[in-house]
């Protein structure tokens, strides 16, 4: 992955949270009750987007590795968000690979 690309992912991460503050701030006008902290974090979970998924694909595939397994998508996605991913995460990167006929190795 070069760098732009991630330098592009970071940008629109910053685009996210402010969309996501602004949305905080339209149901809290007041502020976020003490209570609510909890509930709204888990709400605010970080997921993988659209750009990412395919970031995370184009930099495997561009590896040439074709032994592929769910551990490399797990590295692969770490190294982009800096946290451990989600199931769900590592399903879509999956998905995608699959999609443009990348083989991944699911019993590892």
């Amino acid at each position: 992955m070069a760098f732009v690309d991630v330098v592009e992912l970071r940008v629109g991460l910053g685009d996210l949270v402010a969309r996501m503050v602004a949305f905080i701030r339209a149901g809290y006008p007041q502020g976020v009750p003490e209570t609510d902290y909890v509930p709204l974090l888990a709400l605010l979970r970080r997921r993988l987007s659209d750009d990412e998924v395919a970031a995370v694909a184009r930099d495997l595939v561009a590896r040439g590795d074709l032994n592929i397994d769910v551990a490399n998508i797990g590295v692969a996605i770490t190294r982009i968000t800096d946290e451990l991913p989600s199931a769900d995460d590592l399903d879509r990167v999956q998905r995608r690979l699959g999609a443009i006929g990348w083989p991944v190795d699911t019993d590892h």
